[in-house]
């Protein structure tokens, strides 16, 4: 019988505390949990987020086999840089940020004997904290992966077999520049256009009056304020050039409704919800990009 191999998941916040629950049993590995807090540590065990915990780093990294960090992007590259010299060699260091280009620029302080994938599993909620962490958070989202220049295929195999374990939809490889110009669209113009709905003076006033559709546009404006304070700062040129194609979209919008033409507002609702439409329809089960 072989050795059992470790997972050491590092920060059981939200998504590290979902990300080591949903890792337990996977193949022949345990999973260890890094935290730095003696609550967060109870928590984990007398909720069974992980098979143990440690306060210690150096307890676990020199003999853990996959090494994955769950904190801000900026914790991320900081804590590879401290611990460069500590990750055991031939293992592999991973992430869950929500930003690639700034990690794997990170990453390069790593040693060549340890291998380097940025990952994002698209998944999330508007909390933060290990309480409300669970171990189906990542079923039926994207898992996205940017190998590094040194990546093995072994690895990258092992991170595809992790994706179906914790259920996820897909797997998307792609280089960390195509991530952060997508992600832009996808995640961070979305937070911008709850919290812009937020800032709305009407918004006290409209108690009584929410319907689905106002509940599901702003409901990620209750975010983490340091977490995406980075994410928005580190990923701005990408960000920022999205937001401009979304005010130029808005502006046409308001202009077609002034101009109380219904047949061209017909013609761009129809336009728009078609395109949404196609967006929706199924694909590959494993997407290139």
């Amino acid at each position: 019988m072989g050795r059992e191999k470790v997972i050491a998941v590092v920060g059981l916040g939200l998504i590290g505390g979902s990300m080591a629950a949903a890792l337990r049993g996977f193949e022949a590995y345990t999973v260890t949990g890094v935290v730095r807090r003696q609550e967060t540590a109870d928590y984990a065990i007398s909720h069974g987020v992980c098979d143990r915990v440690t306060m210690d780093p150096m307890e676990i990294l020199p003999e853990a086999d996959l090494v994955y960090l769950c904190m801000d992007p900026r914790g991320i590259v900081d804590y590879m840089a401290r611990y460069r010299d500590v990750f055991k060699p031939g293992s592999l260091v991973t992430d869950v940020g929500g930003i690639k280009t700034a990690i794997m620029e990170g990453a390069k302080v790593l040693p060549e004997t340890v291998d380097f994938i940025g990952c994002h599993p698209m998944a999330g909620t508007e909390f933060s904290g290990i309480e409300h962490s669970f171990p189906t958070m990542f079923q039926r989202a994207h898992f996205i992966l940017t190998p590094g220049e040194r990546s093995t295929p072994e690895h990258l195999d092992l991170m595809k077999r992790i994706s179906a374990y914790i259920g996820c939809s897909d797997v998307v490889v792609t280089t960390p520049e195509r991530h952060d110009a997508i992600i832009a669209y996808t995640s961070q113009v979305m937070h911008i256009i709850a919290l812009s709905v937020c800032d709305d003076e009407d918004l006290f006033r409209c108690r009584g009056f929410e319907g689905g559709s106002f509940r599901d546009c702003t409901r990620v404006a209750a975010l983490d304020v340091g977490l995406w304070t980075q994410l928005f700062s580190m990923n701005a040129p990408a960000l920022t050039k999205v937001i401009r194609r979304l005010e130029e979209n808005l502006r046409a919008y308001r202009e077609t409704i002034e101009s109380g033409d219904l047949e061209a507002l017909s013609k761009k609702l129809t336009w728009s919800a078609d395109r949404k439409r196609q967006m929706n329809l199924p694909g590959p089960g494993q997407v290139m990009l």
